[in-house]
């Protein structure tokens, strides 16, 4: 049985693809390391964004494996443009899959870019990886392997956050094993 943890980075300053970790995100990611060090991992890959990779690299160090970044992994764009109704955009997207805005990526479209990834780490000879992303793609790649996760559980996602994929078959187990 293969598993995979997909990981929410930690805490950051902001959105961009620049913004660093806070001072509570750093310490998270210490955490997050004692709490992954002893699961086996053999490969980790992460968002290029660097709240991402940042949340992953004192594993990384600790364990001795490399971050292979992949653009796969990076935040899904909901929209082109900065609107203050954002939020019922992206609930709506869940019960749509295909429903798109302008300058934006469909909830399908981002979701298939993901399990690509899953399903290169699954085909791969590593025994156990960490996939580090961010919460929107990653409900989507959830929602890929179990139709009931949606607008609700991308809510209740912390900072960081931690989910067991275990692969005996093509579909996963998934369990939540993060506790903040």
């Amino acid at each position: 049985m293969k598993k995979i943890y997909i990981v929410r980075h930690c805490q950051a300053e902001g959105q961009a693809a620049d913004a660093p970790l806070t001072e509570q995100g750093l310490l998270q990611s210490l955490e997050l390391a004692e709490f992954l060090h002893d699961k086996g991992i053999d490969r980790i890959v992460s968002s290029s964004y660097r709240r991402a990779h940042d949340t992953i690299t004192p594993l990384a160090d600790r364990i001795g494996v490399a971050v292979v970044l992949d653009e796969r992994l990076t935040e899904r764009i909901l929209s082109g443009r900065n609107v203050p109704e954002w939020r019922e955009m992206l609930r709506r997207t869940y019960e749509d899959l295909d429903l798109c805005f302008e300058g934006g990526e469909s909830s399908r479209t981002a979701m298939h870019r993901a399990v690509s990834v899953v399903h290169e780490v699954l085909q791969s000879s590593s025994r156990d990886a960490v996939i580090v992303s961010h919460g929107n793609l990653i409900s989507l790649l959830l929602k890929h392997y179990d139709d009931r996760i949606g607008f609700n559980e991308w809510e209740a996602f912390s900072n960081p956050d931690v989910y067991e994929l275990s692969f005996r078959s093509d579909v996963p187990e998934i369990q939540r094993i993060w506790n903040s």
